[in-house]
């Protein structure tokens, strides 16, 4: 007697027809597209179209109650001869200059400190993070602003060191210094960044220097920096970035004027100014416009500048 067995053909499954093929690949597409509709529509409705509108009306003199009317390059013109407009530069130029670093400086000799092993690491780590989970919020920024008004808590901790008294709300020298410390406080996010970059430098690399007698500044110079350069360049530049969007905390600690002497009106700040103070808003959005081209032009210069001193692992010099 004879056993029949199945042919090798017969145990595979028959391959998928074309028609079959593209119709699962058709089902498969509309149930991607179906889980992406609403970031696209979210996208579309709530930041591309806005953006298309403002780029419309930076060419307009439109007041937010009538028809906007078609006025060229005017808006643009003004800028150039509004001296508020200059002086919100100036602000935020400063801001910029002096708080991203001294804020980057902060995170990353924090986080070298807690790179290294102490008792009690993971609760320091929480406690520097924690500042960065509120943000940039109206809430830290009015705490902030009762820290250092007149007869506040700093106030009376310069007066016990001989210090005069007067607190730093309301003067225009003490104003930037304050809103600095504000952002160096809230290095959180930053330094979070810095610790998992450094944790990705082999030991090794240290072990060979040690041998080789390089010290802790040569570590840090010719090992920690080049190795960290990336997360570094990353840091940078979203900070910069950041710094050029600040808004709550000036409009907070000014009272929503701008300060003594404008010495707070950084340019979102003049922006909402204009727009929804003096509903001059063909001319916010042509100030909007400026700053989102500005902030273009950093990015490219940080990229284009990045291949002098970005340097990434395995690649050739």
């Amino acid at each position: 007697m004879t056993i029949s067995t199945p042919s090798r053909a017969a145990e595979q499954p028959a391959a998928a027809t074309p028609s079959r093929r593209k119709r699962t690949f058709g089902r498969d597409t509309r149930a991607g597209y179906a889980f992406l509709a609403p970031w696209l529509l979210g996208f579309f409705l709530l930041t591309a179209g806005p953006m298309v509108a403002s780029l419309y009306l930076a060419f307009t003199d439109y007041n937010l109650f009538g028809a906007p009317s078609f006025v060229g390059l005017d808006n643009f013109r003004r800028l150039l001869t509004d001296p508020d407009y200059l002086q919100a530069w100036k602000v935020t130029g400063t801001y910029v200059v002096l708080g991203t670093p001294v804020k980057l400086i902060a995170a990353l000799a924090v986080a070298m400190l807690l790179n290294t092993r102490f008792r009690g690491k993971g609760f320091y780590r929480s406690a520097f993070y924690l500042p960065s989970l509120v943000g940039a919020s109206v809430s830290i920024a009015i705490v902030w602003k009762a820290m250092f008004i007149d007869k506040g808590p700093v106030d009376t901790i310069q007066q016990f060191f001989g210090a005069p008294a007067g607190g730093w709300v309301g003067r225009p020298e003490m104003t930037m210094p304050m809103l600095i410390l504000l952002t160096v406080w809230q290095f959180g996010a930053p330094m979070v960044i810095f610790l998992a970059g450094l944790k990705q430098i082999p030991v090794q690399l240290y072990e060979a220097a040690a041998v080789d007698g390089a010290g802790p500044w040569r570590k840090f110079t010719r090992i920690t920096i080049p190795m960290l350069s990336p997360v570094l360049f990353f840091n940078l530049l979203l900070e910069t970035i950041h710094a050029f969007q600040i808004f709550n905390s000036a409009y907070i600690i000014s009272s929503g004027t701008g300060g003594p002497a404008r010495s707070t009106l950084f340019y979102t700040l003049y922006l909402y100014f204009r727009g929804f103070r003096d509903f001059q808003m063909g001319y916010a959005s042509a100030m909007a416009w400026v700053l989102v081209v500005v902030i273009g032009i950093v990015t490219v210069i940080f990229f284009r500048s990045s291949r002098l001193w970005v340097h990434y692992s395995g690649e050739s010099r």
